[in-house]
């Protein structure tokens, strides 16, 4: 008898004890894996991210920069990590392109999707030629030339997937030719080795500004605030979202209590105006997307790579 009041004793204080925990998070350091080396877009931006968060809870928030296999590494020591609220980590649209490749076994639903954080909108972008200068002049040109128009890309990663959704949606076929970064890629459609990237403001705007390169359209929602006079690929018919979002994950198995007290901590986190300010100069779009509506989000950008998938491994 006694044993059975000290077991139902101890699971009411269990019971008891949860949710007081939860409440507290968190009472210590947590640790932010990063899983892409220093200097980078997700490095810089995801620094920012860590501040905003160690100023709204109190606790520091140290990042660990795990690069590898397009982010891939990091990801998968990451999975391994107590699902306590000790330990997040940061994924974008790469995870997509290397899971979707056999690169990784890990995808979106390895994790608990806790908030879309940053989003820095992507630009179509062409170099000066005599075939085309925007938009529909590339769609006709390249539907009378298939493969004549040369799309400068990283293979396999994200500028590869925006590029094939752009190839998808016109219904015309590009060539492909693979750079390591956004600089190369850029610096090959100014010198007009390619006809076409997939560039942002930071890397594009000012060849855009000497004559060197065009903007064709972006794959936001809204025009920019930056680059105003660019239409959106939806204005011109083409219902195509081309951002590299990163969004703040937990390891799958955190208590729901927890998922939610993060959520709120970095909605708070990112509505500071010092944290905005760093974020718009580090070139991120105004965003948060907390924990449902960021799921949403990664479910419908899903059957998009899947539609896509085949332009990738070809």
């Amino acid at each position: 008898m006694f044993r059975k009041i000290a077991v139902a004793a101890g699971l009411l204080a269990a019971a008891i004890a949860g949710p007081a925990q939860a409440q507290d998070y968190p009472e210590k350091p947590i640790e932010f894996i990063v899983p892409w080396g220093p200097g980078g877009g997700s490095d810089t931006l995801m620094r920012i991210v860590a501040m905003g968060l160690s100023e709204v809870t109190g606790q520091a928030v140290p990042i660990v920069n795990m690069p590898g296999v397009g982010g891939t590494v990091g990801l998968a020591e990451f999975a391994k990590r107590p699902a306590d609220g000790y330990t997040i980590s940061q994924i974008h649209e790469g995870l997509y392109t290397a899971n979707k490749l056999g690169i990784t076994e890990l995808s979106y639903k390895n994790f608990i999707p806790v908030a879309l954080v940053t989003s820095s909108p992507q630009y179509l972008v062409l170099s000066k030629n005599d075939n085309f200068s925007n938009l529909e002049e590339l769609k006709a040109y390249a539907a009378a030339n298939p493969g004549a128009v040369r799309a400068g890309v990283t293979l396999g990663g994200v500028p590869h997937l925006h590029m094939a959704m752009i190839e998808e949606a016109l219904g015309v076929q590009f060539s492909y030719v693979g750079f390591r970064d956004t600089g190369e890629r850029i610096r090959a459609a100014v010198g007009g080795n390619v006809d076409i990237v997939i560039g942002d403001v930071a890397s594009a705007s000012e060849f855009v500004k000497n004559g060197d390169l065009i903007f064709a359209g972006v794959g936001t929602e809204e025009r920019t605030s930056e680059e105003p006079d660019v239409p959106t690929m939806a204005e011109q018919g083409y219902d195509l979202s081309m951002a590299v979002t990163r969004g703040v994950v937990l390891p799958a198995g955190t208590p729901d209590e927890i998922v939610e007290a993060l959520d709120a901590a970095l909605e708070k986190a990112m509505s500071l105006p010092d944290i905005r300010e760093k974020m718009t100069n580090a070139g991120s779009a105004d965003i948060y997307l907390g924990h449902e509506a960021y799921k949403a989000y990664l479910d419908k950008l899903d059957g998009e790579v899947d539609k896509v998938v085949g332009k990738l491994q070809g």
